[in-house]
């Protein structure tokens, strides 16, 4: 019973604890973020309006980046290649967001620290049935999906999928 007590508290703080980082840092300062379980990101379709925004596990990098896998042939890899920028929000649909810039990476030594700190991030990664594998890696069934924030979006900017899309410009 008092390892259940435990857990639960720590389960509280650590919400506690994420909720005041997210209040005290700007939509941008994606380090501020790490800690979080989730974005949401959404992509630009041909016409223009917003992708539904999926959850997706993420990693950030020193020069204040964000870090994603996904399988090659998913829409969020088919918009990035055809050069969509990507609209992340933080923690939840309804989070603090960002429109950004997203590009693959093909660096191995990237891909690696992918492979590395996704399961220290994430449990179901480290028990080995989800994550980045270099074997998925050098097939090319997953990428690697580099995503640097370039401007903020109002608070209370929510996904609407269909609707159209933010300018990565501020108007």
């Amino acid at each position: 019973m008092k390892c259940l007590e435990a857990a639960l508290i720590a389960a509280v703080l650590a919400v506690a604890v994420g909720a005041a980082a997210r209040a005290s840092s700007s939509p941008i300062d994606v380090n501020g973020f790490a800690d979080a379980s989730y974005i949401y990101i959404a992509t630009l379709r041909k016409d223009g309006s917003q992708s539904r925004a999926v959850p997706v596990w993420f990693v950030t990098n020193a020069q204040g980046q964000i870090l994603i896998d996904t399988n090659s042939d998913s829409w969020k890899a088919r918009r990035v290649r055809r050069g969509s920028p990507v609209i992340v929000w933080m923690g939840s649909r309804t989070g603090p967001a960002f429109i950004g810039k997203a590009e693959f990476v093909t660096d191995p030594s990237v891909q690696d620290q992918m492979i590395e700190r996704i399961p220290q991030k994430y449990l179901l990664a480290r028990l080995g049935w989800f994550g980045p594998k270099r074997a998925n890696f050098d097939s090319g069934k997953i990428v690697t999906i580099r995503i640097t924030p370039e401007r903020g979006l109002p608070a209370g900017f929510e996904s609407q999928p269909g609707a159209p899309a933010p300018t990565v410009a501020p108007h």
